[in-house]
């Protein structure tokens, strides 16, 4: 039986690189609001702190806070006698601005918007059935629903961020761990990157959905030099060019603020030190991609000055995250294309245990 130990945090501060060379200006992520995301400047959706837990994941679904009031849903929805050790994909994914884990899960209709724009749940039940990897899902949830806050609100974020995921991942010692994030939860995952002097070699998989805002060139570096550290290790970015997207007829993001300029500046940077090939691949997309398919950037050009901030995690956007560069990539299913997965959502809310 495996169990979570409780880890004290390190108090400190947490030192930033602050190279500019490419003279792009520097956004911070947690000043990006996002429209139609009601929640993000705050929520009474808030758990107690119960601190770091012990728990043996249950089929399909355990629930669990870790320090202050991270609330994680385990999704194991695999006999867990002998197999914490044996090979499987360990996704951690750190929810969007202003949504629930249960909103990120998704579920069939409902008078709720926030259940029909990821269905993280279904997608990765698709995959499961459609691949012969062994996923586990973590979802993680910020107080107040929005990582960027919750990083504002603690200069410590850095070691505790580290203690989140090296605890979590404990409990599969030997997997290969992917960091995915939607919107906001672009923050957590900057944040891991910021405060640790190299992305750890049991990473194997970064996916930005719509939500690198606070990349810079210090986490470019990093970036970098994981990518040569191990050919089996990803990037995936994908982005819509938000710069000029209007909302109520005005626009909401800066020319420089936005995923679409962070995404151009990682094309820039990146490509300095791999040649990252320019294609069209649908209407209206285009495709960055390294020769060893180890870097993919899609960015979706927006003529219609529409939002598309959703849609690239709905529209089989997770699926193409997780499987971007592998030979299962685009089998049985399209990027931005007709929804692949509509069989396997889930008719209710789970239950939590």
């Amino acid at each position: 039986m495996k169990y979570f130990h409780w880890i004290s945090i390190i108090s400190g501060i947490v030192i930033f690189n602050c190279g500019n060379p490419n003279n792009f200006p520097i956004v911070d992520d947690r000043s990006i609001r996002l429209p139609g995301m009601p929640a993000q400047e705050g929520s009474e959706i808030v758990a107690e702190a119960d601190g770091l837990i012990g728990v043996e994941p249950k089929s399909p679904y355990s629930e669990l806070y870790i320090l202050d009031s991270i609330r994680v849903v385990v999704d194991d929805p695999y006999e867990t006698e002998g197999l914490f050790d044996s090979p499987r994909t360990l996704i951690l994914y750190a929810l969007p601005n202003g949504n629930s884990i249960e909103w990120t899960m998704g579920k069939h209709k409902t008078d709720d918007w926030h259940f029909n724009i990821q269905h993280i749940d279904a997608q990765i039940k698709w995959l499961r059935e459609n691949t012969s990897e062994r996923y586990t899902v973590v979802y993680l949830e910020a107080p107040e629903l929005s990582w960027p806050a919750w990083k504002e609100s603690h200069i410590n974020y850095g070691a505790m961020i580290t203690k989140v995921t090296d605890s979590l991942r404990s409990m599969y010692p030997h997997a290969r761990v992917f960091l995915i994030s939607h919107s906001g939860g672009g923050s957590f995952i900057n944040g891991l990157i910021e405060s640790r002097e190299m992305i750890p070699r049991w990473i194997k998989r970064i996916g930005f959905i719509d939500s690198n805002y606070g990349y810079n060139a210090a986490i470019g570096r990093k970036i970098d030099s994981w990518l040569n550290s191990d050919e089996d290790n990803h990037l995936t970015v994908f982005a819509y060019n938000d710069s000029i997207a209007l909302y109520e007829g005005k626009p909401f993001v800066s020319a420089t603020g936005g995923t679409w300029y962070r995404s151009k500046m990682m094309i820039t940077e990146l490509g300095e030190n791999r040649f990252l090939a320019k294609t069209d691949i649908q209407e209206e997309i285009i495709q960055y991609r390294s020769k060893d398919d180890q870097v993919l950037i899609l960015l979706k050009q927006n003529p219609t000055r529409g939002i598309f901030h959703t849609e690239q995690v709905e529209l089989n956007g997770f699926i193409h995250s997780v499987l971007a560069g592998e030979k299962s990539e685009s089998v049985g299913y399209e990027y931005f294309g007709k929804r692949c997965y509509d069989q396997f959502i889930r008719m209710e809310t789970p239950s939590f245990r």
